[in-house]
């Protein structure tokens, strides 16, 4: 008996130790950061159990004004600090320390693998390093062309919306169209998703991303053994055998195709025509420490750009059409730049140099992201302590930053709830010109890399619509309900009416 008492004590001894050993540092420091309270392994969680994505977000809105722009949250073990102090996000962005993604990115890791998004040290420079130049502008005007061509077709697709004059909700719409343009872009193959409108892949993207976000913050969802009996684990099978399985095919038919197109001539075609160079034929070309990307690693690449420029990119543009109905006088603003730069000839192609000469609607796309950032959350991790702006951030906590939150501050933007484009144009005290305030694409060494390529597909689908279509406001109002997934996006949609200009 006096035997067993000592092995329980010292068992009991050891386990103390090992608490502390792992989570004492961060109990300490994150006992010093304000935040909701927490219980033995659920934490907070149980602010969120159960709740849906619009109702998370709200959630986290709730504690944001009464907690602060920095404060603490425990995800079962998982220390969370939300963090929308535009001084305290400019040290952690802008720093070569802080470059390793939030352990939140995990649950990203069995779709995007390995790639840029999630990435870090050796691996993270190498890829960016190959993939930089992808972005170029030379190549980048190769991207316009496609801009350009399937926006016709997403013109074509609302014909009969606008002939019925019916409100309809133009966010799938817009999906496949970037779907569309991100699948040849990314991997020189055409999906005709706008035409065959029931498309696999979309709905994999979305059942991925649901089960991101419930992994995230869903205690239940959170730790594997009991994700993995849940009906998530059963749905993340599913979509990631048809985002793989899609990926995988093009890979192995585009490798096939460079071999044969190299015989002939590197950038020609049998016909002497030289072909646009698509992103995967970059990565299938390009070469680390000497040896060749494998498949699996191209594929992480591919499936990063995938999701980072069809997801995203939809989100921008179907708010900024919300916005041009709610907003006419706006609407007719941006009408009357593009006629000016484009003209009235609906046939004229459209160039790289035409996008850049947008140069109001370049303002209403970033007060657009202000208030509706494409991707409203992301984060870091502590790899060490850090003390940043007076707080200590613990090794191990994962340091989410929010865009959103940031966008609707008054502290930041004068009346943050009225849509005024003007704004991004006019000169502010230094105080308020922090650029850190507005990062709807990150900052610094790890900002998004697509940036330019995103902001000239949006002008492209936009300036084109407008120039066929007046957009209107839907024949009932509908009030707006936001839901945070991988993406902001609406709850009931963008609901608009549409009216042919000729």
């Amino acid at each position: 008996m006096f035997i067993l008492l000592i092995s329980l004590i010292t068992l009991s001894g050891g386990l103390a130790l090992y608490v502390y050993q792992r989570f004492g540092n961060r109990l300490y420091y994150a006992g010093k950061i304000t935040g909701p309270k927490a219980y033995p392994l659920i934490g907070s969680g149980h602010r969120f159990s159960g709740k849906s994505p619009a109702e998370f977000l709200l959630e986290l809105q709730r504690m944001k004004a009464k907690y602060g722009k920095c404060f603490r949250l425990w995800i079962g073990s998982d220390l969370t600090i939300v963090l929308t102090d535009a001084k305290k996000v400019e040290i952690l962005l802008s720093s070569q320390k802080f470059l390793d993604k939030a352990g939140q990115y995990d649950f990203i890791r069995p779709w995007l693998g390995d790639g840029l998004l999630t990435s870090t040290g050796r691996k993270w420079h190498s890829r960016r390093k190959i993939i930089t130049p992808t972005f170029h502008f030379k190549i980048l005007e190769q991207f316009v062309d496609i801009f350009d061509q399937q926006s016709s077709i997403f013109i074509e697709q609302l014909r009969s919306n606008a002939s019925s004059g019916k409100t309809f909700d133009v966010f799938p719409k817009v999906t496949l169209c970037a779907l569309d343009v991100i699948c040849e872009s990314a991997m020189g193959t055409k999906v005709n998703a706008q035409i065959n409108s029931d498309s696999e892949y979309v709905r994999a993207v979305k059942n991925i991303s649901t089960v991101v976000i419930k992994r995230s913050f869903d205690i239940m969802e959170h730790l594997d053994i009991t994700f993995n009996l849940t009906k998530y684990s059963k749905m993340q099978d599913q979509a990631l055998k048809v985002l793989h399985d899609y990926t995988d095919g093009v890979i192995r038919t585009r490798r096939q195709e460079l071999s044969q197109a190299n015989q002939i001539g590197e950038d020609e075609n049998v016909f002497g025509v030289r072909r646009k160079i698509a992103f995967l034929d970059m990565l299938l070309q390009a070469t680390v420490d000497g040896e060749p990307l494998s498949d699996v690693e191209i594929r992480d690449e591919v499936d990063t750009f995938m999701f980072e420029g069809h997801d995203t990119t939809t989100s921008a543009i179907s708010f900024l059409m919300s916005m041009l109905v709610k907003h006419p006088e706006i609407q007719q603003k941006v009408y009357d730049e593009v006629c000016a730069v484009f003209g009235k000839n609906l046939s004229n192609p459209v160039t790289l140099s035409m996008l850049n000469d947008l140069k109001y609607l370049d303002l209403v796309i970033k007060e657009t992201l202000r208030l509706y950032p494409s991707v409203p959350m992301f984060g870091r991790k502590m790899l060490a302590n850090h003390e940043i702006g007076g707080i200590v951030f613990p090794a191990g906590a994962n340091v989410m930053i929010f865009p959103f939150f940031m966008g609707r501050d008054p502290e930041y933007f004068e009346n943050p709830l009225e849509f005024r484009p003007e704004r991004f144009a006019e000169e502010t005290s230094a105080e308020k010109t922090n650029p850190y305030r507005y990062v709807p694409f990150s900052a610094g060494p790890r900002n998004c890399i697509g940036q330019k390529f995103a902001v000239a597909e949006i002008k492209c689908m936009v300036s084109k619509t407008l120039l066929n279509y007046e957009l209107l406001p839907p024949e009932h109002e509908q009030p707006e309900i936001l839901i945070s997934e991988l993406i902001l996006r609406p709850e009931g949609g963008i609901p608009l009416r549409l009216k042919k200009r000729f």
